[in-house]
């Protein structure tokens, strides 16, 4: 990949990774580095075929308002610059910005004047996704308006004898229509990128640097089932063997048989040659939590108790020589860029544990979006089922049981859960749902069930719709899908006598009931 890769120059957008995801879905490998860590001899280094640069909150004009080398537009490098980006460019290059008299926000029709650049494949109104309150007034010498709104002069705008593209809205995002196609054409088109970013080249050179860095050194994993660790402990199988140790703690809080489906990859028997140590922990775990009813202090328990566990097989280990962890790049995104803000701080980004004896860590994720590391886990073999497998928060139903966690109460939602995903699958519906599960409420109703009165649990359902997990739509189950559902599960699991569907969007709601 190296001279053929697009360098991403954030500015503290909210869209940031979505801008990155789109220039990878193009095939070509895209990396996001804050604005303070990038002038002219940064970009030389790094050898980019073009540059894109993110919105932000800010106004272009403002004292101490995010900035750029000003280098950086004669090094002969094509530049996108988007909302904020486009502001900025249009700043520094002697166009006039102002405070818009209308501003704009979400779905707005955008006029398309010229079509002969990136917006080539735009409607004449094309719906665009605005979110902005200052606007380009007046583009710099030598661009030309592409297109235009009833509020905004200059909704886009190109100077292509320099290579420099701009436009007000967002077209990372799904709700501009052609958006992710004026991203491929200025990547492919404008920057003249070929797409070799593929996950098979990705393996094997993956595989290669992780079996030169470790020589006959150990490795130790913490192996939660995960997507990402699982992904991990195959690349570093394939690369290692047994050189690979992975430790996988059974907290009692997973899914139905996801213990027994990890242990037949992984451990004695499974597919890879590496050490499989499973560590049977649920009553150590249901012992902590018992009489605790608050989301916060259980997500705390949980995670110190895992801790502590995996403390205590490391020790019995002894010295190893590297940690690895299913580090990816939006933990490390979220995580904080440079003096970006942090959205959300990441066990696994920032720090080395001293509970286990080693000298470095190892993260061969750490670049690859969420779909990458499926991809990558296909490449290496690794099955559907767990290639596939959807989020699962590091609590597990810790925080799918509203208050307190009982072995009893496990089981109950284990079983409802495992009833909802196999009526999903066999209804056709699991690929167009971004996620689905079975939550005990903290509620008890009265019921009939037979001649007899009942008084016993309610399940909530939740199945959402997102691109990217920052909104949120509930999911359109068909009726007698769920009539379904709720047949078999109070009939053959025993104690629940009510099932809910929870309609709830992302805002106001979240994707998990804790």
């Amino acid at each position: 990949m190296a001279g053929n890769r697009i360098l991403i120059v954030d500015f503290g957008g909210q869209y940031n990774q979505l801008i990155a995801r789109r220039v990878r879905e193009c095939g070509v490998y895209s990396e996001i580095r804050n604005f303070d860590d990038v002038d002219a001899a940064v970009v030389k280094d790094f050898d980019p075929k073009g540059i894109i640069f993110t919105g932000g909150p800010q106004s272009a004009y403002g004292e101490g308002a995010p900035s750029i080398d000003d280098g950086i537009f004669g090094l002969g490098i094509p530049i996108l610059g988007i909302c904020y980006g486009a502001q900025l460019m249009a700043y520094r290059l002697g166009g006039s910005i102002e405070s818009a008299p209308t501003s704009e926000y979400g779905r707005t029709e955008v006029t398309v004047d010229g079509k002969d650049g990136i917006l080539a494949s735009a409607d004449d109104i094309n719906t665009c996704w605005m979110s902005h309150t200052d606007y380009i007034s007046e583009p710099p010498a030598g661009f030309t308006v592409t297109a235009h709104t009833d509020d905004c002069p200059v909704a886009a705008m190109e100077d292509r004898t320099r290579g420099f593209y701009a436009v007000q809205f967002h077209p990372e995002v799904n709700h501009t229509r052609h958006g992710a196609e004026f991203i491929r054409s200025f990547v492919l088109d404008v920057c003249g990128c070929d797409p070799d970013w593929q996950m098979d080249s990705f393996a094997e050179t993956a595989i290669k640097e992780a079996r030169e860095k470790v020589g006959d050194g150990k490795v130790l994993l913490a192996l939660s089932g995960g997507v990402d660790s699982s992904v991990v402990a195959a690349l570093l199988a394939k690369a290692i063997g047994p050189q690979l140790t992975c430790v996988f703690v059974d907290h009692g809080l997973l899914r139905k048989n996801e213990a027994q489906e990890v242990a037949s990859i992984f451990g004695s028997g499974g597919q890879f040659d590496l050490n499989f140590i499973k560590v049977d922990a649920a009553e150590r775990f249901y012992e902590k939590l018992a009489g605790v009813t608050e989301p916060e202090q259980k997500r705390k328990i949980i995670g110190e108790e895992f801790i502590r566990v995996f403390e205590e097989v490391s020790k019995q280990i002894g010295s190893v020589d590297y940690l690895a962890q299913g580090t990816i790049y939006p933990d490390i995104i979220e995580s904080g860029l440079g003096k970006s803000a942090v959205i959300k701080s990441h066990h696994n980004v920032g720090g080395l544990p001293d509970y286990v004896d080693f000298r470095e860590i190892i993260e061969p994720l750490r670049m690859l979006f969420k779909d990458e590391v499926r991809q990558l886990g296909r490449e290496l073999g690794l099955p559907e089922a767990l290639v596939s497998r959807q989020p699962f928060p590091g609590p597990g139903l810790g925080i799918r049981i509203i208050g307190e966690v009982t072995a009893e109460k496990v089981r109950i939602v284990q079983d409802a859960d495992a009833i909802y995903r196999e009526e999903i699958a066999n209804a056709g519906l699991a690929g167009s749902i971004s996620q689905y599960y079975a939550a005990l409420t903290n509620m008890q109703t009265v019921g009939v069930m037979g001649d007899f009165r009942t008084y016993d649990h309610a399940v909530a359902l939740r199945a959402v719709i997102t691109s990217d997990f920052m909104t949120a739509e509930a999911a359109n189950i068909p009726w007698d899908v769920l009539q379904r559902v709720m047949t078999r599960i109070v009939n053959e699991v025993d104690h629940v006598n009510r099932v809910f569907y929870d309609l709830t969007s992302k805002p106001p709601g979240t994707v998990e009931f804790e």
